[in-house]
């Protein structure tokens, strides 16, 4: 053979078996490695469960499991259902409890009880559970499993579960009720899938025993379920008060209310309760020394009111800081009510007023304005609300009022809402319940446990006995210009109506405090002028106090008042089960498993 020829035909035959070589290879290699793949299965060759029920309607089951391991397993899931859908959109929980598990020989095994969802999950290591077959005995006690009707009792109980991933060659059941239950008792069975009304199984009523036995191997994901009738009078139904707590343990959201109320309770009871102040309400002719209108309407209330800050402005103009001029400005077809303030003292002589009063008079007055119409304050003058706000507040805290002030008050009551709810949101997040399955539930009782802690909230903030004697005088002015007489009000200095009426109005009875002095005051305030005074007729207080309301709520509605784009806020809001039929998969128990 030619010499190149020949050399080029040896190569290709390396190459050939070359490439022969590396398909065999990984020919091999596959069939080697998918055999043991393949050949790893196991199925389920009998399914018995022996049942107990007890006179209260409660059982004891005991579940055998005999499992066919082709290929090597660490052993089977148990999963059962203990989540149901209950009357009027609430939750049943099936109370079931693990009480042992062993295999065939009655030795104990290695098993791991968790809550996954709407199931229990056993994991059950099974030993040396490759290419045999072992039986693993399950034991747990199920309280609730029996159900009441007015006319019949009902024990309907799925065996297998119909979330098996493989099939079952057998499946029987063993129901042992008191013995009472002789002669009385009627039973059915239902096979197959999730649904089907199936009954290729067999019943068997003997005494007070009831014998169920599949008649065929159950295919993968089909199921045995057992249905037995109980006239009344055999088991004793569950009194109210045990109906009441399996409720509550199945919503636990109904505790929320109850969980409120102990919170915040001890939370008022520690920290939010003002001291005795060892004294009642007695009428007080003049407000707390050194107490500013708004400070004393702020005490009362907790918070700063409108009013308070309305008020504010008035008590300067009293105290001579400040003119107020009521205009009428007509325009073509509508006219409207202004005012024009006039600022009557320069800055220099501000010195001593209270912080938010510095602050009024520099928001009403900015620059080296001396005067201001109230309607060129709208969409400016809501910056100065926050400032106002805090400055009353911190007064009040610096003179001693509070051992706990609103703004800690609301931070201990944010924190107490933030405990209320934290353990059911960690219940449902570790997924050991879900408390929140039955939304009309977690609305109702999130409603009333909202107007629980707004109850505690609103009462939360807690005065030293300083501030609470405050207080008590405060209510005691406030008694005087509520029900004051004529009379005294003759022997009192001639100041004494518009010296008070800011607090009258800080108070909320500037219109009995002007009631009062009807026919007494004849001159009007020099501070005030009217659109064309008073002409022929007597100064009248009480259509003077009308005035000064009606100023007052167009100054509050002036003074929130902000632009569109705006994102500041004024700051002033401070404060069922059914019987009949069947199929399989119905009832309690049931779910599936696996293996590992």
């Amino acid at each position: 053979m030619n010499e190149p020829v020949y050399s080029l035909a040896r190569k290709l035959f390396q190459v050939f078996r070359t490439f022969a070589l590396s398909f065999a290879l990984i020919v091999t290699a596959t069939f080697l490695f998918a055999v043991p793949s393949a050949a790893r299965s196991w199925r389920i060759a009998d399914y018995q469960d022996n049942i107990n029920v007890k006179p209260d309607g409660s059982a004891d089951v005991q579940e055998r499991i005999t499992a066919v391991f082709i290929g090597s397993f660490q052993g089977i899931h148990r999963r059962i259902p203990v989540e149901y859908p209950g009357p009027g959109d609430t939750n049943f929980t099936l109370f079931l409890k693990v009480t042992g598990v062993r295999d065939e020989n009655n030795s104990p095994l290695k098993y791991e009880v968790s809550t996954a969802g709407d199931y229990r999950d056993i994991k059950i290591y099974v030993p040396n559970a490759a290419d045999t077959t072992r039986t693993v005995v399950i034991d747990y006690s199920v309280r609730n499993v029996t159900r009441f009707f007015p006319d019949h009792d009902e024990f309907y109980w799925n065996v297998t579960g119909n979330d098996w991933p493989v099939p079952i060659d057998h499946a029987a059941a063993t129901v042992q009720f008191p013995a009472n239950a002789a002669g009385s008792l009627r039973a059915q069975a239902f096979t197959g899938v999730y649904g089907s009304k199936q009954n290729d199984a067999t019943s068997n009523v003997k005494d007070a025993t009831v014998n169920f036995e599949s008649n065929n191997p159950l295919p993968m994901r089909g199921g045995l379920t057992i249905d037995v009738y109980l006239p009344k009078g055999i088991l004793q139904q569950p009194g109210k008060f045990t109906l009441a707590l399996w409720f509550v343990e199945s919503n636990p959201i109904v505790l929320l209310p109850l969980l409120t109320l102990l919170v915040m309770f001890a939370l008022w009871w520690n920290k939010g309760r003002d001291p005795d102040p060892g004294r009642s309400i007695a009428a007080q002719y003049e407000p707390p020394a050194g107490f500013t209108p708004a400070e004393a309407g702020a005490l009362l209330g907790d918070q700063v009111h409108p009013q308070d800050i309305t008020s504010t402005l008035v008590d300067l103009a009293v105290r001579g800081f400040v003119k107020i001029e009521e205009t009428d400005p007509k325009g073509l077809v509508f006219h409207h009510k202004d005012y024009v303030f006039h600022l009557l003292k320069n800055s220099r002589d501000w010195r001593g007023l209270a912080p938010h009063e510095d602050v009024m008079l520099s928001n009403v007055f900015p620059g080296q304005d001396t005067e201001t119409a109230l309607s060129s304050l709208r969409n400016r003058f809501y910056v100065a609300i926050p400032k106002i706000r805090t400055d009353i507040m911190s007064s009040l805290r610096q003179k001693g009022m509070y051992l706990l002030d609103p703004d800690s008050a609301n931070g201990y009551s944010i924190v107490a809402a933030l405990l209320i709810v934290a353990p059911f949101i960690i219940v449902q997040v570790l997924g050991w319940k879900d408390v929140f399955a039955s939304f009309p539930l977690v609305v109702a009782a999130g409603v009333v446990s909202a107007f629980i802690w707004w109850l505690f909230a609103r009462q939360m903030t807690a005065k030293t006995m300083k501030g609470a004697q405050t207080r008590v005088a405060v209510l005691g002015f406030q008694e005087f210009m509520n029900r004051v007489d004529g009379e005294r009000l003759k022997k009192m200095p001639p100041d004494t109506f518009e010296k008070y009426l800011p607090y009258a109005m800080a108070l909320g009875v500037e219109h009995h405090w002007a009631r009062a002095f009807q026919g007494i005051i004849q001159n009007p305030p020099t501070w005030y002028a009217g659109p064309a005074g008073y002409p022929g007729m007597g100064f009248n207080p009480v259509f003077f106090s009308s005035s000064m309301s009606s100023m007052a709520s167009n100054m509050h509605e002036v003074f929130v008042s902000a632009p569109r784009a705006s994102s500041s806020g004024s700051g002033w809001s401070g404060g069922g089960f059914s019987s009949g039929g069947g199929f399989s998969g119905g009832g309690f128990g049931g779910g599936g498993g696996g293996a590992f």
